[in-house]
């Protein structure tokens, strides 16, 4: 009996895991056909690189560089900037109330639409001279990565019992020994947990990247709009693209995936 329902659990995880992964794996299979063969759907076509070949020959290496140089900075930010306010909120010595006000005005900031923000930060945008730049996106994108990392942080950083930075204290140690020796190694989960969505969420931005940018910053996300015309979608193009867009956060995530399983499911002092 106890074997029927172990086969029975590990077949429909199988089921599942397979219907999950359908979209990818039809999505996979239709850049490989003509534009033609995709509607409607055939299981059998010849197989042609003509879309890679299409998508590659634009300006996609130069959308690609944006996306990359602007999100690694991001996380890179993101993370600095996130760690040091959540280690301020947890440890910083100032009263509970006010730690609590500091800690929910950053996740009111994670709830606010960025529809309702657009006409501000163009606006400051444009008085800057960032519109269109790299670095526009770089300080907006860390802006909203940065409560999210303090979200996440701080809730392994409570985790954390306080005497032991009264110990360290104790023995001597700076604030920076503190933070650097003692810290930063128990809540490393939570600090690429946070990173590792920091990053998807900065790769997969579109909304501000077509808002704020023309020709010069502009992303892969708005790279991939470009096959969306009023003549119809380009499926195939669309389906070569996103292939090739999903790849970096695939490896990245499955780097990271023991990382962030383990800040899902452990604490931060077993860490």
């Amino acid at each position: 009996m106890a074997k029927l329902k172990s086969y029975s659990l590990n077949t429909l995880t199988i089921i599942l895991g397979v219907l999950y992964a359908f979209p990818l794996l039809y999505m996979f299979l239709t850049s490989f056909k003509k534009e033609q063969d995709v509607t409607p759907p055939s299981l059998f076509f010849t197989p042609t690189l003509e879309n890679y070949q299409q998508v590659l020959g634009g300006n996609f290496f130069h959308h690609f560089w944006n996306s990359t140089y602007i999100t690694v900075l991001t996380v890179v930010f993101s993370l600095i900037l996130g760690v040091l306010a959540a280690y301020v909120i947890a440890f910083g010595g100032m009263s509970q109330k006010k730690a609590n006000n500091i800690y929910f005005w950053f996740l009111s900031t994670i709830i606010l639409p960025p529809v309702a923000v657009l006409i501000p930060v163009y606006i400051i945008f444009r008085t800057l001279g960032i519109v269109d730049t790299q670095i526009g996106l770089i300080i907006l994108y860390t802006g909203i990565g940065i409560p999210l990392v303090v979200w996440m942080v701080r809730s392994f950083l409570k985790e954390i019992p306080y005497e032991i930075i009264e110990a360290a204290k104790i023995d001597g140690c700076s604030d920076i020994s503190i933070f650097l020796k003692i810290v930063l190694p128990l809540v490393k989960l939570g600090v690429i947990s946070s990173g590792l969505l920091v990053f998807v969420l900065t790769w997969n931005e579109f909304f501000f990247a077509v808002a704020l940018t023309f020709m010069d910053a502009n992303t892969l996300p708005v790279y991939m709009a470009t096959f969306m015309t009023q003549q119809g979608y380009f499926w195939a193009s669309l389906s070569a693209i996103s292939t090739i867009a999903i790849l970096p956060p695939l490896v990245f995530g499955l780097i990271m995936q023991k990382y962030f399983v383990k800040a899902l499911t452990g604490s931060a002092v077993k860490g």
